[in-house]
């Protein structure tokens, strides 16, 4: 069976992550520059031979010009030295009709890591221009720690001011190749 190429419809795709800040409250952000190439022989994803997302650690923004600079410096990404996070999958597997488990790993400054993340598959369709287009929404969790994000402050009163524990949520369209 032939291989089909996918890539990601950037002005229909957006990744965003989300922190406990003062564990009061949630910050949002997400990376403007990513990419997402899949190759598959067949339309539910289940024989998936690649998977492969990049984001580019330069183009992180949480609306706080002050904050992005404090994300891509040693303290968190070190954008200087780890251009880019990457997660590639290995396995993409069916739990019900629309859910599904990807499993990969997960490089943050040079870190990898095994992650599993939560996929919700919305299906396949052919756009108003004949493009075939799937669309997935992907979540799941991750220890900031673990790769490395090692920054900690406490407040006066002894509160945590960022937590360990990143959710992350992404739309993701995908455009088959001819």
């Amino acid at each position: 069976m032939a291989t089909t190429k996918w890539v990601v419809d950037p002005t229909h795709s957006e990744v965003q992550f989300k922190v406990k800040h003062l564990m009061i409250t949630t910050v949002t952000g997400y990376f403007k520059q990513f990419n997402v190439e899949v190759e598959t022989e067949d339309e539910d994803f289940t024989k998936a031979s690649k998977i492969l997302f990049t984001a580019d650690i330069d183009s992180i923004s949480t609306n706080n010009e002050q904050r992005d600079t404090h994300l891509k410096s040693d303290d968190f990404f070190n954008a200087e030295e780890h251009e880019q996070l990457k997660f590639e999958g290995k396995d993409f597997k069916k739990v019900s009709d629309d859910e599904y488990k990807l499993h990969g790993d997960l490089t943050i400054r040079g870190i990898t890591k095994p992650e599993v993340l939560n996929v919700e598959f919305g299906g396949v369709v052919v756009d108003p221009y004949g493009q075939t287009k799937a669309g997935f929404t992907i979540s799941g969790k991750i220890n900031r720690k673990d790769f490395g994000l090692k920054w900690d402050a406490v407040t006066e009163a002894g509160s945590v001011v960022v937590s360990d524990e990143i959710r992350l949520h992404s739309e993701i369209q995908l455009v088959k190749q001819s």
